[in-house]
């Protein structure tokens, strides 16, 4: 199957019920997608497909790519578009092919799915509370890193998660934000802020999660569901100072003078996050006292 053949958003299941279109940027990265591809072939929820946003990858990659969207017409891919660059452009052509009625997950090459029952399980979250209500705009859950231990398996690392979705805008001025990798984003938070912006590289989602903030009616739920399980290897910690400028630049169009507040927060939850981990590194070297 060749790149244009595969340009469409894939096929729409049948029936009733709520669909869920995952976008997966990739770039030269098949290595790491049959763990990907083989979580979501053991969902129990049948009613997901597949977008793949590719960059300029190798014949290798793309051969790859062809191969499985032939396969399984679960999955289909898109060369990304030179007019929209970088990891979120590549979300923000994910948010323009998936149909308009489709909730979303943002997936990067590296995440999986850890268990067959977890899309079933965030799905019935999107529904009513009471018939003829509305479904709500947003659904998050958790998420864990794991990276490769000493011996190369799969070692779990930090959860990470969103502290309260019934005080959703407060939530974020308290420095807490709703890992995009765990939110399923639904038609009504597309309806509001249907595209990642600019000149965010490295913290749109943190954006995003804000501008949909300044609605008033919007609905988030939370659901307590470990949805996925992500590569530690990815953006996330790269070109810090400039991450830093954007976390500023976001709270600051957020929340104005006061952006500091919620910038020390959010940095004084990650080292906190991390200071059992850091315990029990010292006292396995023998560092501990």
């Amino acid at each position: 199957m060749s790149a244009s053949a595969a340009a469409g958003a894939g096929p729409t299941a049948s029936g009733a019920g709520p669909r869920l279109s995952l976008i997966i940027p990739t770039l030269d990265s098949h290595p790491l997608l049959p763990r990907l591809v083989t979580s979501l072939r053991r969902q129990s929820w049948p009613h997901w497909q597949v977008l793949f946003i590719d960059g300029p990858s190798g014949l290798e990659h793309r051969a790859w790519l062809d191969a499985l969207c032939h396969r399984d017409k679960r999955f289909t891919w898109q060369p990304q578009d030179p007019a929209f660059p970088g990891i979120f452009g590549a979300m923000n052509q994910g948010f323009r092919a998936a149909p308009a009625d489709h909730w979303l997950l943002f997936w990067g090459s590296d995440d999986w799915a850890p268990g067959p029952t977890v899309l079933e399980e965030a799905l019935k979250a999107t529904r009513p509370d009471s018939p003829g209500g509305d479904p709500p705009d947003l659904v998050v859950c958790s998420g864990r890193y794991a990276g490769a231990g000493q011996d190369g398996a799969i070692q779990l690392g930090r959860r990470t998660a969103f502290s309260s979705c019934r005080a959703y805008r407060l939530s974020l001025f308290l420095g807490s934000t709703p890992p995009h990798q765990a939110t399923l984003i639904g038609p009504g938070a597309r309806r509001r802020t249907d595209q990642f912006a600019e000149p965010f590289r490295l913290s749109a989602d943190l954006d995003y999660f804000l501008r949909l903030s300044g609605c008033a009616d919007l609905s988030a739920r939370g659901l307590d569901l470990e949805l996925v399980h992500m590569g530690e290897a990815g953006v996330s910690g790269q070109q810090t100072r400039r991450r830093l400028q954007e976390v500023r630049l976001a709270y600051g169009r957020a929340f104005g003078w006061l952006w500091w507040i919620p910038f020390s927060l959010r940095y004084g939850r990650r080292l906190w996050s991390r200071l059992p981990s850091l315990g029990r590194e010292r006292k396995a070297t023998g560092r501990g006292g």
